[in-house]
């Protein structure tokens, strides 16, 4: 193909609607096609990143290979897709703006009054250009946060507008997210929400070729042909993309089945064969009706918003998949583990995992699991955190350094067996300038980490300030902490294990970023397989996400 052709994907009534997951399933299905793929996302909010939100706002921060902080959509993009994405592939308003009043400065608009149309609009198409220059992708699935109608969000809803126009309408299609409820009391689905959301849609310019109706019951001949005729689009269009059984990986066979990607084709003049899903359907059955279960408990400080450890909780499916057993997900604040007595929370888990995370909130209620599933001999894998909740644990209870700490919890803490980054202590700007992205990490032999792997050096993703303080090392070894994982020159340390122990093993990086249903990460895949030798915690099949 010589002509890039492009997807843009609009949402409305509400957010939250699954835009990301329809573009990942989308992507998904283009690429069983044969087409090569690239998704990106516009989030209409000021923030450079999401680096320095809260996970109760935004959910979790979702690392690039290259080190980019971004949405967590990029996550459904990447673990959906073959696709390998860069900083190219997510855009916010603080970026273009930021962008924008850096070329004012410098004088580059030649006097001119800067003005969102052209200036701003023309800095996001700019980048979806960009793009397709960068990846060369027969297609570009583009992702636009926000609910039209949004303040914020005009700008990108016009330069799309005005980047189709320039296009040609045979290269770029528009695809609507909408929500169609049901409303209890009159026992039937309302159609008015989506008519509202695409007249406004349309008041912007923007007349979409296909509707995804979100919904809770199926739709029906009548309720399609009403959307059709009050939307201006055919009845083929109408997409119904129902609330999903047992898991997410189901929506690209709903999709599939609704031809949404031989319409997008047509659309877009694309002479490619139909997918093949057999391997998908594969990985659906292994989900639907796993020959194993188990228990698995996530013991961290964001647990009451689910998409705050969004990856970590997609990552320990897939290790189900791998294993083919189903995983039941025990969501565990670690400020409720009594501390005196953990088993009241605990017993029963067949595996404890502590995820990423900030702040000392939760830390002693982590560091307790830890020690219960060291002491207890229940499979442990920690992320990030995790590693360093393991390492103040061994220190405190197996050492005997009674108050060691790490100093992002305690800056005057006698033994900082996890101490703050050397190029870090000048850093003063909190955006954008942890330890981030893809860096190798060299494997010891005879390790469990090397087994796992198969490989002696990998490349993982981080996101952290702080560090194993090296002053500990040997104390460590010794008392049968192992060093498993190190830099190239051996500077850091990036995993630890016990070797006496059926699976102790806890890393600096961020494994969950690289894990697929297809591509399972060897970590969690491991984990799964060590959490399943107790028959006691072994159960019979059950739904994989039931907690999740």
């Amino acid at each position: 193909m010589n002509q890039t052709k492009y997807i843009f994907i609009t949402g409305g009534v509400v957010s939250s609607l699954g835009k990301g997951l329809t573009a990942a399933a989308l992507g998904t299905l283009l690429e069983n096609r044969g087409l090569q793929i690239s998704i990106q996302k516009f989030d209409p909010y000021l923030n450079v990143d999401p680096g320095t939100m809260s996970p109760f706002q935004h959910g979790e921060v979702y690392v690039l290979d290259d080190g980019a902080e971004t949405d967590l959509d990029l996550g459904h993009y990447e673990r959906f897709t073959d696709t390998k994405l860069t900083r190219y592939n997510n855009l916010t308003s603080g970026q273009v703006y930021k962008s924008v009043l850096e070329k004012e400065r410098k004088g580059e608009y030649l006097g001119k009054t800067v003005q969102v149309i052209p200036h701003v609009t023309d800095m996001i198409k700019e980048r979806i250009h960009r793009l397709a220059e960068i990846t060369k992708a027969d297609v570009i699935i583009t992702e636009i946060g926000g609910t039209t109608g949004d303040i914020e969000g005009l700008p990108f809803l016009e330069a799309i507008r005005e980047f189709a126009l320039e296009v040609g309408y045979n290269n770029a299609i528009f695809v609507h997210v909408t929500y169609v409820p049901f409303i209890k009391a009159a026992g039937e689905l309302k159609t008015k929400p989506t008519q509202q959301s695409v007249a406004k849609l349309r008041e912007i310019g923007i007349a979409p070729h296909l509707l995804v109706c979100r919904t809770e019951k199926p739709l029906g001949k009548e309720l399609r042909e009403k959307i059709s005729m009050f939307c201006n689009v055919p009845y083929k269009a109408v997409i119904e993309e129902k609330d999903v059984d047992h898991s997410i990986y189901e929506v690209p066979l709903m999709l599939q089945r609704e031809n949404m990607d031989t319409l997008i084709c047509d659309l877009l003049h694309l002479e490619v064969p139909a997918a093949d899903m057999t391997a998908w359907q594969e990985i659906i059955r292994k989900l639907i009706a796993p020959q194993h279960c188990v228990r698995i408990g996530v013991v961290g400080k964001y647990v009451g918003l689910n998409d705050a450890y969004k990856s970590v909780y997609e990552a320990i499916i897939h290790g189900g998949v791998a294993n083919d057993c189903g995983v039941e997900i025990e969501k565990v604040d670690a400020e409720d583990i009594d501390l005196q007595n953990p088993e009241k929370t605990l017993k029963g888990l067949a595996g404890i995992l502590v995820p990423g995370g900030f702040g000392e909130r939760g830390t002693e209620g982590k560091i307790i699991a830890a020690k219960y599933a060291r002491e207890n001999h229940i499979p442990y894998l920690g992320l990030c955190l995790g590693m360093q909740i393991a390492t103040i644990e061994f220190a405190r209870h197996v050492l005997g350094l009674e108050q060691a700490h790490s100093m992002e919890f305690d800056a005057n803490t006698p033994h900082p067996v996890i101490w703050l980054m050397e190029e870090q202590k000048d850093v003063e700007h909190k955006g954008g300038t942890m330890r981030l992205g893809a860096q190798d990490c060299h494997l010891r032999e005879g390790s469990l980490a090397l087994e796992l792997y198969g490989s002696k050096i990998v490349k993982e993703r981080h996101r952290h300030r702080f560090e194993f303080n090296n002053q500990y090392r040997e104390q460590f070894e010794q008392a049968g902490l192992a060093i498993s994982g190190t830099t190239s020159g051996n500077e850091l340390v990036e995993m630890v294990e016990i070797k006496k122990h059926p699976f102790y093993i806890a890393c600096q990086f961020h494994p969950e970023f690289q894990s697929k249903p297809n591509h399972p990460h060897p970590l969690f895949s491991g984990f799964i397989e060590a959490c399943m030798q107790d028959p006691a915690k072994v159960h019979p099949q059950s739904n994989p996400e039931s907690k999740v």
